[in-house]
């Protein structure tokens, strides 16, 4: 339930209406690439995780495999990442629950979602787990009972429809309205709302059986959300023409508007609603994990290393590390409140692609770790990536294809190049460490 909840958020609900006005019925090819590129990706952490479970997951991986300057590297910039995304999640929930109570100014409910949620990740991880179990309950089954009702409705089976067929798939200048062109900026829209499943591996660690629990959850997850992903962009663009749909405007109330479903704004605002609490709840959990991991290793103030409940297994809870995380988050919003119209395009323009490079760290960390772990530990490896090394040297190939078209593409080359430079400055802070670290003698 995390792995899907996790993912499963705003910009599915709505942002893929931007995908849909690019690429047309063609977003299922976009969804199905981008979504396979996310599942490979999946699959070579799961391995690791599997046979070597980390509360840093990933970074930890790097480490290992690359060295001390990509563990730095990977840590501290999904931290930065997740803090960044957790403040604008609690921005947008807090502007959907201004419009139902107009007394209480957006900055309160910021306020409120914070501190409810630290409360829930200050006093044990089954409180997180519970939050974001019911959470992903509902949208899980908001998603369901979309697709019984967009087949019925597409079937002819609901009252006042009648069986749509192919018209709205191939009618609107065809499949391809816009050319494989459309598909590729399809990609490019669609592929960060993938990012999310890998909070499964960090929470994974705090199971009770680590290496059963990431396979199970790699195994399952990635496959029902491609399932959600791939199915709800099949019925959106076959029940409605795709000339319909416009960016910024959930697909999803469209459809449902069409079928006659009453206040289905309403109703996708709350699921919406509750998908970016989700969010929120869970980049919390993952960025805590993250950088207390990092000073676990001395990558971070050690002072983050306290535990509640005397650090006995399953009973602490990182306060400190959670503090930390929240903290920028509620600067963020302040910032944002003081410069609404420029501090977030920043922070979210320097965060835009950290998510592929990230990716590409896991893809590179597994290259390095599948001889070693089946050298030293051949049974660990109870969860394989396919046909290794070639879909790893494949998937490589397909992150940085995507860097390279969102280079060519206006809008999305900010979004490059500021994650470039923030990138480079972490990595160029991680490697001065390393090397001062070596010529720093030892002491005795």
């Amino acid at each position: 339930m995390l792995g899907l909840g996790g993912v499963i958020g705003a910009g599915l609900f709505v942002g893929s209406g931007a995908g849909i006005a690019v690429a047309g019925p063609a977003i299922v090819l976009s969804y199905l690439i981008a979504g396979t590129l996310a599942m490979l990706v999946m699959r070579m952490l799961g391995e690791m995780s599997s046979a070597m479970p980390a509360s840093g997951s990933f970074s930890v991986h790097a480490e290992r495999a690359l060295g001390r300057w990509a563990g730095f590297g990977a840590g501290w910039l999904y931290w930065f990442l997740l803090v960044v995304v957790l403040a604008v999640e609690a921005t947008a929930a807090a502007q959907i629950a201004h419009g139902w109570v107009p007394g209480v100014e957006p900055w309160a409910w910021v306020l409120v979602f914070m501190v409810v949620f630290t409360a829930a990740n200050l006093t044990a991880v089954k409180n997180f787990g519970e939050f974001e179990f019911w959470f992903a309950a509902l949208k899980v089954t908001a998603i369901v009972v979309f697709l019984v009702l967009g087949v019925l409705a597409i079937l002819g089976v609901l009252p006042e429809t009648d069986p749509v067929g192919p018209a709205h798939l191939t009618g609107q200048g065809g499949f391809l309205p816009n050319g494989w062109a459309g598909v590729v900026s399809g990609v490019l829209t669609v592929v960060f709302a993938f990012g999310g499943l890998e909070v499964v591996t960090i929470a994974a660690a705090e199971t009770d059986d680590p290496a059963r629990a990431v396979g199970r959850a790699v195994r399952s997850a990635v496959v029902r959300i491609l399932f959600f992903y791939v199915g709800s962009m099949l019925v959106i663009v076959t029940v409605l023409p795709w000339t319909a749909q416009q960016a910024g405007l959930s697909p999803y109330v469209k459809v449902l508007d069409a079928v006659g479903v009453p206040a289905a704004g309403q109703i996708m605002n709350i699921v919406v609603f509750v998908a970016l609490l989700s969010a929120l709840n869970a980049n919390l959990y993952g960025s805590s994990r993250m950088i207390f991991s990092l000073a676990e290793r001395g990558e971070a103030p050690r002072a983050l290393l306290k535990v509640s409940g005397g650090g006995a297994p399953g009973a602490g809870v990182p306060r400190r590390a959670v503090l930390a995380s929240v903290a920028f988050g509620f600067v963020s919003v302040l910032l944002n409140l003081r410069w609404p119209d420029s501090v977030f395009l920043y922070m979210l323009n320097s965060v835009g692609a950290v998510l592929l490079f990230v990716w590409a760290l896991i893809a590179a960390s597994q290259l390095r770790l599948r001889g070693r772990i089946e050298r030293e530990a051949p049974g660990a490896l109870i969860l394989k990536m396919w046909c290794f090394p070639y879909l790893t040297w494949l998937t490589l190939a397909g992150l940085l294809g995507v860097l390279v078209l969102m280079l060519t593409d206006d809008t999305a080359r900010p979004q490059v190049l500021w994650s470039a430079g923030a990138t480079g400055l972490v990595l160029l802070v991680a490697v001065g460490r390393e090397y001062r670290g070596r010529r720093v003698p030892p002491r005795t």
